[in-house]
């Protein structure tokens, strides 16, 4: 298809095409169509990696903070110069509308320039000690990354899995998601334009578990950088502590919205249809439990109900469209379990409900009223556009619900009360809280997780501090 990525492997320096590999056949979501065929990488292939990515790191961990900081500027200044053409080649493999792949686009590009002055900050410390002695603290990289990223975010999950270990002076090899390639490979690209030396960041593609297996038996990875659901984390924290290795997971969530009856509700409706139906709700940190206020539900559940009508569904490629399709036909299948089981224990569909359109993965978006606790989209992820609504009656019993999880990634407060907001903040168990806000991710920011959402951090001067090691140097 016409501006689509050639798909390939980058190893050792080098694009590796399909020649006698297995391949996976990537589809286009909002039309089912095929896009290319992508290689797929087998044990030669991951050994070679391993081999490039423990000399390159040998190198790579030397290299002064202004050559990190020259090739970090300017992949940034690269993703700006390309960023509609990666946008495009993002929309056509995950189906998000270009309004939201250009944003993911040029916070990659914010990203890459963030830890480009980060890179600068790894600072250690002098120790007192008496005169003719000396202890340091010093901060080094951790070592070689394995980084597995999903792919409901084609441009920012990869980035973040390259910018701060190279920032802090680790290779990386990176997996991102087989059904959104291209985009990963468009980043990789401006870095290695931009002068990164060869094997410093390597991409590979697979069968997941053959991949995954392959990479953290070696001793030669030290760190696991994973993006995705609780039960893979799970899955490859067992993998990584046969070796020991450092982990930054970041993992599912199920993030609560508390409305108090004092919020500005037009504002409030605004900023949660957005944030819920962005990227067709497939976001880990996407607003999915609404526990609405007594006093103010059924105005909210009328108002929110009228509003998501107003999103009009399509091909992310046409500029009106505000929701694209879902990645995968896996994912509209789940979506309809979940609304099945709240409807049969007495939930209420306001809106949608039903697949969109007769091809693609699209879904309408949807609206759940008085949905029982015990159905299980209340406690399961929906990663789809669904909001689900119930009412409460206190401010305790509000945290009791959004808490009783045993996901903490994000969650959502809308209030005008000064002290309800502080209150509400230090009561709610997740790593990011928004009040009166949707927006989590930034540059300068730590993003993650707590409970079974993870732990460690991307982003931010954590997401540097998360790729160094401490060693204490005692010399008398």
């Amino acid at each position: 298809m016409t501006g689509y990525t050639e798909l390939k492997l980058y190893i050792d320096g080098e694009w590796i095409g399909t020649e006698k590999r297995r391949t996976h056949r990537v589809v286009n979501p909002a039309t089912g169509g095929s896009l290319g065929e992508l290689p797929l990488a087998d044990a030669a292939d991951l050994d070679r990696a391993l081999q490039t990515t423990e000399r390159a790191f040998r190198q790579w961990k030397r290299s002064a903070a202004e050559e990190r900081a020259k090739v970090l500027k300017g992949a940034a200044q690269l993703m700006r110069e390309r960023a509609e053409h990666i946008a495009r080649v993002a929309t056509l493999e995950e189906g998000k509308p270009l309004r939201e792949t250009r944003a993911e686009a040029h916070a990659v590009a914010n990203l890459f320039e963030f830890y480009g002055e980060e890179c600068r900050r790894a600072y250690g410390r002098v120790l007192v000690r008496p005169t003719g002695t000396r202890s340091l603290v010093v901060k080094e990289p951790v070592g070689p990354v394995a980084a597995f990223a999903p792919w409901n975010f084609p441009i920012i999950n990869p980035g973040r899995k390259l910018a701060a270990p190279i920032a802090a002076g680790c290779s990386v090899i990176l997996k991102p998601a087989e059904e959104s390639p291209a985009s990963a490979i468009e980043i990789v690209r401006t870095l290695v334009d931009a002068g990164l030396p060869a094997g410093v960041a390597q991409l590979v593609f697979g069968v997941p578990d053959e991949v995954s297996r392959h990479l953290l038996a070696s001793p030669i990875v030290r760190k696991l950088s994973f993006t995705g659901s609780t039960a893979v984390g799970k899955h490859l924290l067992a993998l990584a502590a046969a070796t020991v290795k450092r982990t930054t997971m970041e993992l599912g969530g199920h993030a609560p919205v508390i409305v108090f009856d004092d919020a500005d509700l037009e504002r409030t409706i605004e900023l949660l249809a957005t944030a819920k139906f962005r990227n067709a709700g497939q976001v880990c940190v996407s607003p999915t439990r609404f526990y609405v206020q007594q006093g103010i539900y059924d105005r909210f559940v009328s108002a929110f109900t009228q509003r998501t009508r107003k999103v009009e569904v399509g091909d992310g490629l046409i500029e009106r469209h505000h929701m694209g399709p879902m990645a995968n036909p896996r994912r509209p299948q789940a979506i309809d379990t979940l609304i099945g089981d709240a409807l049969s224990r007495g939930a209420t569909l306001r809106t949608g409900g039903e697949r969109h359109g007769k091809e693609g993965f699209f879904y309408q978006p949807t609206v759940l009223s008085d949905v029982p606790m015990e159905s299980r989209i209340m406690s399961e992820e929906p990663f789809g556009p669904v909001a689900v609504l119930a009412p409460f009656a206190t401010f305790d019993d509000a945290v009791e619900q959004a808490n009783r999880l045993p996901y903490g990634l994000a969650a959502y407060a809308f209030t005008e009360s000064g002290k309800r907001a502080m209150l509400i903040g230090d009561a709610l168990e997740a790593g990011m809280v928004g009040i009166n806000a949707v927006g989590m991710a930034a540059a300068d920011a730590p993003f993650g997780g707590v409970k079974e959402s993870g732990h460690g951090s991307e982003d931010g001067p954590e997401g540097l501090e998360d790729c160094l090691v401490t060693k204490a140097i005692h010399q008398a």
